[in-house]
């Protein structure tokens, strides 16, 4: 990564700061891009210039963007990690304001921080990393439009890379599992509807990773250019039997009286204040 210059959104904690610490560890010129800057301060160290950033606003984005060439000179790697995740809730228990917002961040922030970058990263034969999650190919009963945004992400991630190749960009799809951060503690740890839904799962798929190993996956699929990342590793396999895999499994939640008295919990909740970050 030496001698590169890199922009990551959402980079005040978590698996984002993680991520520009390891670029940084590299040797790469790293920026961070956050809603709120000064919690970014605290996050990250003297090695990470920090940026204050709107991933909903594509001027606010283009001028991030602007803000990183003028001072570096350059931009060759963009990663597009901004987002936001939900408590467990039924379609119908969320409602349509909170549903907007998660989309303005998983999707249209992700559209507009790669519109931002696309033009320089293009220019130098970059590398796009998006985020999406296996929530992308799992099915998203109880936080539906979480799974919808991801999908959604990935079905960008693959256009992209195909569309860009011409260009020598790659573009790298990263699908994670469970992460060990405030947004995985406050929609999965602490609401027993989805730790429920969660025991429904094979035990096998219930690993966690921390946002160090998330981060350091994240690099080496850059580095080698890879079209996908997915961590925990056995989650691979679930997404190459997505088309057997999906069907069966749809099947069997649906016909599970544990699941369907989950769903009556989740249908009782108010909308208004389920998204987490």
């Amino acid at each position: 990564m030496a001698g590169n210059v890199a922009l990551v959104t959402g980079g005040a904690r978590g698996l984002g700061a993680a991520t520009a610490r390891r670029l940084a560890d590299g040797g790469a010129r790293v920026f961070v891009a956050d809603l709120h800057k000064p919690s970014v301060d605290r996050a990250v160290d003297e090695r990470i210039t920090v940026l204050q950033g709107d991933v909903t606003d594509l001027a606010d984005m283009s001028g991030v963007v602007e803000n990183v060439v003028e001072q570096a000179g350059r931009l060759d790697i963009v990663i597009a990690n901004a987002g936001v995740a939900a408590r467990g809730a039924t379609l119908r228990a969320s409602s349509p304001a909170a549903i907007n917002q998660l989309f303005d961040v998983n999707v249209r922030g992700v559209l507009n921080t790669v519109h931002a970058g696309l033009p320089h990263i293009i220019k130098n034969k970059g590398r796009l990393v998006l985020l999406s999650s296996v929530f992308a190919y799992i099915n998203g009963t109880g936080t539906i439009p979480y799974a919808m945004s991801k999908a959604a992400v990935e079905q960008l991630g693959r256009g992209l890379r195909v569309e860009l190749a011409a260009h020598e960009v790659s573009v790298t799809t990263a699908y994670f599992a469970m992460i060990n951060t405030d947004m995985i503690r406050q929609s999965i740890d602490e609401d027993p509807a989805a730790q429920a839904l969660l025991n429904g799962l094979p035990r096998v798929l219930h690993k966690r990773i921390s946002p160090e190993q998330a981060a350091s996956a994240i690099v080496t699929g850059l580095r080698r250019r890879d079209a996908r990342v997915v961590r925990p590793r056995r989650w691979a396999t679930a997404s190459l039997l997505r088309g057997v895999l999906a069907p069966a499994m749809d099947s069997r939640l649906a016909g599970d009286a544990k699941v369907r008295n989950i769903i009556a919990s989740l249908d009782a909740r108010d909308g208004e204040d389920l998204l987490t970050s």
